[in-house]
């Protein structure tokens, strides 16, 4: 789960990380008193769950109240990524006289915290990963031993080399360790982390993901959530319990097992096309989400063909086969489906299928060829 910039922001400063003052504007009408509030000059930021928010026009540095209330009229309602800009933070300005990357993600390989820092803040560590990895320093921490002081200071002397600003920085990263590990997150970034004119660090922006699975612990956190910022149909997935997260592909999938949906997708590369989603059924037989899960997939236009593949453990193949022709029954298809069962009751499911004008196979590179073909037309 992603969180809004205003509201990471709010949470470093729960913490005692800080950060630069800023005021939320959700209506053109408030935008008058947030300028009082923060002074010019200053920053109108759009507030989108999505990364590039300055490329896209989404971040603007202002003046003067024209060009203030200019960026305010131009941002709100912005498309952004395919998402509309409801919200601004009307940000101070600040003398900037270094950037700086600090960030925080759990390495799945160590399973362990990694802190990642940089002096080359203020960009996509991406970027910097893959055009000067020597820019930046890594280093695990070990759950059981917590974050030391030596740990700080040792990421703070990679950073900066005033005794002042090291200090300052090794609080900074002792408390996005602590936020870290005490919300449950997958990442914690600040980026850019700025050392002022005055020597003073500052966070000016703030980047917080959750672990989905750990929010029953965090009724809090879990309350920030914006659904109107995520995927509709993400959203919807998750609501039926379904594992979905859509692609820019042409195959749409509907598998059982994360592991099963994973090699799918990878097969349909193989062959030379892209997965229109990731969508895992999981273990169950309810055909309620076969139904669910073709609704999901139907709606995405960018589907020329649907490939159901099923491996019948737990799921019984006959369960699948009624939840697809329900399916069919309410939503008829607009694209080719190939159908592979095999496992538990997959007799049972072929003859249903079968006699919906159906035919289901059990080889699976066999199917995934002819989903591929489908959606090229061939």
């Amino acid at each position: 789960m992603k969180v809004h910039e205003y509201q990471a922001k709010e949470l470093f400063r729960e913490f005692g990380i800080p950060t630069s003052r800023g005021v939320l504007v959700e209506a053109p009408e408030r935008a008058a008193g947030a300028l009082e509030e923060v002074g010019l000059p200053c920053v109108v930021k759009s507030q989108v769950l999505v990364g590039g928010r300055g490329k896209a026009g989404g971040v603007r540095f202002v003046r003067s109240a024209e060009e203030y209330h200019r960026a305010v009229d131009e941002i709100l309602g912005m498309d952004i990524k395919g998402l509309t800009v409801e919200r601004l933070l009307i940000d101070e300005a600040v003398d900037i006289k270094q950037e700086l990357y600090l960030g925080v993600v759990l390495d799945r390989s160590t399973k362990q915290p990694r802190f990642m820092v940089s002096a080359a803040g203020g960009v996509e560590i991406e970027v910097v990963a893959a055009e000067t990895p020597d820019k930046i320093f890594s280093m695990a921490i070990n759950p059981l031993v917590g974050f030391k002081g030596y740990h700080g200071r040792r990421l703070a002397a990679f950073l900066h080399e005033d005794p002042a600003v090291r200090k300052q920085l090794a609080k900074v990263l002792a408390k996005l360790y602590e936020l870290f590990m005490a919300k449950d997150c997958s990442l914690a970034e600040i980026n850019p982390c700025v050392i002022t004119g005055a020597g003073e660090v500052t966070a000016i922006d703030a980047k917080l993901n959750f672990d989905d699975n750990a929010l029953f612990r965090h009724p809090d956190v879990a309350a920030l959530r914006d659904m109107t910022a995520e995927d509709p149909l993400e959203v919807k997935a998750k609501e039926a319990g379904l594992s979905y997260v859509n692609l820019d592909g042409s195959v749409g999938c509907l598998v059982n097992g994360a592991g099963l949906a994973m090699t799918t997708m990878d097969l349909i590369k193989h062959f030379g096309a892209e997965p229109a989603n990731f969508l895992d059924v999981g273990g169950s037989s309810n055909p309620q989400k076969v139904l669910t899960a073709m609704e999901i997939i139907t709606s995405d236009d960018n589907v020329k063909s649907i490939l159901l593949n099923i491996f019948g453990g737990i799921t019984r193949c006959d369960d699948i086969a009624n939840g697809l022709i329900q399916a069919l029954e309410q939503r008829p298809l607009e694209v080719p489906l190939v159908v592979r069962l095999t496992g538990t009751n997959e007799d049972e499911g072929r003859a249903i299928l079968r006699k919906a004008g159906i035919e289901a196979g059990t080889d699976f590179d066999q199917a995934v060829q002819q989903a591929v073909n489908a959606a090229r037309g061939a």
